[in-house]
């Protein structure tokens, strides 16, 4: 697996690349994460059979932060980020696997790019862009006021690194260190433009989407409303489901990749 930082208009990004032939797969991780998040994927079968491409996202990991904050720091300039990425490594076709903000950047990448052949998202509950969609869609839990907090103290990243990676989840340094290196000003900027206009209604993109897109969330996730997930009317699910596993908190494909990775791999072979 090779690690190098590609030069972006937004950021210098960090990306971990598997190499190979196989179909290609980008993979973004959540809110104040890093790209190590992925790493049983990456090191895994998922990462022997697909060209797996994880990125730090501006602001976050080994990546640099932001050159301009207010341009990159919320759903559009994440994706054009990522968009740049794929296109400088001349990749032209591959599919996102997004986790709770990473899914919402996959929405918005459905939305600015044709390059996409598959989304699978987790723990990123497709909200349509008003203050009433936007609740119903995330659960009030005692640490979701924290994801638009911008200054952590030591107490707040070690409580954010343990809630988001799920109470029953394998819990690792990297994990708060990645938490405690994130660019508040990406928190803060981000949830301030949530529902700008600018950014693609992620609800109505993932109604009208003829993209296959995939959902694989953990029942037990603290952060999101499951039944408002699956209520909604997609127009391209894949396999007609809303996949719950259950006992499983907000991030599966770290928390049980067991469970996980046999959902991602039949999404991957079916585009």
């Amino acid at each position: 697996m090779q690690t190098h930082h590609i030069d972006t208009s937004h950021a210098k990004i960090a990306v971990s690349d598997t190499g190979g032939d196989g179909p290609a797969l980008l993979m973004i991780h959540g809110n104040s994460s890093c790209r190590g998040v992925f790493r049983n994927q990456l090191e895994g079968a998922i990462g022997q059979k697909y060209r797996c491409i994880a990125m730090d996202l501006p602001g976050h990991g080994d990546s640099t932060d932001a050159t301009d904050p207010e341009r990159t720091y919320w759903m559009p300039g994440y994706a054009e980020t990522a968009i740049e990425v794929m296109q400088a490594l001349k990749i032209p076709r591959y599919a996102v696997l997004g986790w709770s903000l990473g899914g919402h950047i996959g929405i918005e990448m459905l939305a600015r790019s044709e390059a996409l052949s598959g989304l699978m998202i987790s723990g990123s509950p497709p909200f349509a862009r008003n203050d009433a969609s936007l609740g119903a869609g995330f659960r009030p839990s005692e640490h979701m006021g924290l994801a638009g907090q911008e200054l952590f103290s030591d107490v707040d990243a070690e409580n954010y690194a343990h809630s988001t990676c799920g109470e029953n989840a394998p819990f690792e340094d990297f994990l708060l260190r990645a938490v405690a290196r994130t660019d508040g000003r990406a928190r803060r900027l981000m949830f301030t433009r949530i529902l700008a206009p600018e950014a693609t209604d992620q609800q109505a993109t993932a109604i009208h989407s003829r993209v296959p897109l995939a959902i694989v969330n953990g029942e037990d996730d603290v952060f999101i409303d499951n039944d408002f997930i699956a209520a909604v009317p997609y127009g391209a699910l894949w396999e007609d489901t809303v996949y719950r596993l259950p006992g499983v908190g907000h991030a599966p494909f770290w928390e049980t990749p067991d469970q996980f990775d046999p959902y991602l791999d039949r999404f991957m072979a079916s585009l």
